[in-house]
């Protein structure tokens, strides 16, 4: 038996290295690699459901008397009672006719009460809270957040919640808004619960996350930030206008359920929770347009922009 062997092995070694030096057909070919796609390509291809419109309960028109205006999206997931009591400020009015008060380069610029702190003179509350504890953090269980890979010198993780750059601390379930640019906080004395929304200040600067866990932060601006970011600034300490006339006046600030409809924007903003927001952080990790030579590897999270456009 042993010699009929031979010749059917001779016959399948000459049928495998007939094979091997046969030429590959179409579907053993290697597929052509992908090219990479740009922030603009992952936008155009996005669908309907990848962009949501802000609640109009959350949404805030800040109307400045030099005709601009900036639109801002609040946090209840991370500052609920600070969001409640400006809600309840908005209702009030009492933002109308007050002012930008401090424009600080590279930092912040700030608005509220330009007599907060004679008590002779400043604004009356109605409703609103005076004093809430601080909301520096916010439990991490049960936010929708999407963890870049990147790392962060300022958190363990960083990622993004609802549209919010975001950070957190698995280890003791924390998370808090990330002081990046556009992102809005309440301002505070030196005690940590003396801020209660009634003096609002948004990021116009360079990242200062070192304020990350030591202001309450309520929210972010996602339209008209050209008309603060470009305010003069002002000569006293801290950036604060040392004269009256050099403050721009507040017109007055509303939410957009309290609006008509004919005076609000039909926003929408990317989600942040999809397939199409994690090509779009891949796309400007590792940027791909032709003026590119190398790319970074690395992005920050301040550094990844979110995506605003007007309802199609």
């Amino acid at each position: 038996m042993r010699p009929a062997l031979r010749p059917l092995a001779i016959a399948l070694c000459a049928a495998l290295l007939a094979g091997c030096a046969s030429t590959p057909t179409a579907s053993s070919s290697p597929a052509a690699p992908t090219k990479p796609l740009t922030m603009q390509e992952v936008l155009d291809a996005a669908t309907p459901t990848d962009w949501r419109e802000p609640d109009p309960e959350l949404t805030v028109y800040l109307q400045l008397a030099n005709g601009g205006r900036a639109v801002i999206e609040l946090a209840p997931q991370f500052a609920p009672k600070h969001v409640a009591n400006i809600q309840q400020l908005l209702r009030e009015g009492y933002f109308d006719g007050l002012a930008i008060v401090r424009s600080q380069d590279n930092f912040v610029v700030q608005w509220g009460d330009p007599d907060a702190d004679d008590a002779s003179k400043a604004r009356k509350f109605k409703q609103a809270a005076e004093t809430l504890p601080a909301e520096f953090t916010a439990p991490a269980a049960g936010l929708r957040f999407t963890r870049m890979k990147d790392v962060d010198g300022w958190a363990p993780e960083v990622g993004f919640v609802d549209g919010f750059p975001a950070a957190r601390n698995p280890k003791e379930g924390v998370a808090w808004l990330a002081h990046c640019y556009g992102n809005v906080g309440a301002g505070r004395g030196g005690a940590p619960d003396s801020s209660n929304g009634s003096s609002l200040y948004v990021v116009t600067g360079q990242s200062p996350r070192q304020l990350d866990r030591n202001i309450t932060s309520v929210g972010r601006v996602i339209a008209g930030m050209e008309w603060l970011s470009v305010l003069p600034r002002g000569g006293g300490p801290l950036g604060f206008y040392e004269k009256p006339e050099q403050r721009t006046g507040i017109v007055g600030m509303r939410l957009a359920s309290d609006l008509p409809a004919d005076q609000c924007l039909p926003l929408q903003v990317l989600r942040t929770d999809t397939a199409t927001w994690d090509k779009l952080v891949e796309a400007r990790r590792n940027r791909r347009d032709d003026w590119y030579v190398h790319p970074a590897g690395h992005i920050d999270l301040c550094n990844v922009p979110e995506p605003v456009r007007m309802k199609p």
